[in-house]
């Protein structure tokens, strides 16, 4: 049986390792992320990947987004409410390019730097940006459909989004590309389902109706992809040449089966990582490169299963 001084000795000792765990704590550097939203397995692994950065730099770090990726209001707020915190730096996948740019500045004004990922914002307040090369990325998927259609015949794109840089891009990446590189292909028309699986089955299924001699389509992000997909097979356009980007359960499943000829599929987990990495780094007072670019590639049936593109695939 322990003695009381022992007793009152120990308690103490427990007390002060508490105590140092509760200093610890309250000194660990505090990161929120804001994303465009949960809907999408794209952002699960984006937080994957920040979840295994803060634990590798001991950093805090939480992560939120809206329920869809049309709530530019809800983001917003969450963004304003992070702020309030004051972490001792944000990330942020900004849904419209301009709206967030007073908070931005309020941040900046504050000494809290902002890293942009996914997608930026037209300012130059966030010390870098994590983020695929979306231009070169769909032009990629514009030379793949060209290839698959022969060069030529009438083609439509169902885009996520006319507001983020992603949606933007990506979209006018393949619309260059088609342009300058294959003049004999008509895009037909480009239409947005705000990267929703059912409205963009919705877009899908009203451009195959009002275009009977469409031979390809490209959807700009997992539920764009999905959903001309579900159209494709609704409508047994089972001839139609779909390309997408990202990946997910439903569009892996959709290329082994044949129904998606392939896709561009990014690197979230390096998003995630890097933009808590760059994070850490910028409050230490390192310099980071403006953008860091995490990469794509172009996977099919055929090399979905190599080790370096399943080791960016995400279900």
């Amino acid at each position: 049986m322990l003695s009381r001084r022992k007793l009152v000795g120990l308690i103490s000792a427990v007390t002060i390792m508490a105590t140092s765990s509760l200093v610890k704590a309250d000194d660990q550097l505090y990161i929120p992320l804001i994303s465009k939203g949960f809907q999408h397995q794209f952002w699960q692994a984006v937080k994957q990947g920040a979840d295994q950065a803060a634990e590798e730099f001991n950093v805090r770090v939480t992560f939120e987004g809206p329920d869809t990726e049309a709530q530019v209001d809800r983001q917003i707020d969450m963004l304003a409410a992070a702020l309030a915190n004051k972490p001792d730096a944000i990330g942020f996948a900004a849904l419209d390019s301009q709206a967030a740019i007073p908070l931005l500045r309020k941040a900046q004004k504050a000494g809290i730097p902002v890293v942009a990922f996914d997608s930026g914002v037209e300012s130059d307040i966030p010390v870098t940006t994590a983020t695929t090369d979306n231009l070169a990325a769909s032009a990629l998927a514009a030379d793949k459909m060209a290839e698959l259609i022969g060069n030529k015949g009438q083609v439509a794109v169902v885009a996520h989004s006319q507001t983020g840089t992603t949606g933007i891009d990506r979209r006018d990446g393949f619309l260059k590309r088609m342009k300058d590189a294959h003049p004999n292909i008509d895009v037909v028309t480009v239409q947005y389902g705000d990267g929703d699986q059912l409205k963009s089955t919705e877009v899908a299924r009203a451009i195959l109706t009002s275009y009977p001699n469409l031979v390809g389509m490209f959807g700009t992000n997992e539920g764009s992809a999905v959903g001309v997909v579900n159209a494709a097979r609704e409508s047994k356009a089972t001839d139609l040449v779909i390309i997408g980007f990202d990946s997910g359960t439903a569009q892996m499943n959709a290329i082994r089966s044949g129904l998606m000829a392939g896709a561009i599929t990014q690197n979230p987990i390096g998003i995630g990582y890097e933009t808590v990495k760059a994070a850490v780094q910028t409050i230490k007072g390192e310099t980071v490169p403006k953008v860091i670019d995490t990469g794509f590639y172009y996977y099919t049936a055929k090399n979905i299963d190599d080790p370096k593109i399943a080791a960016v695939l995400y279900k």
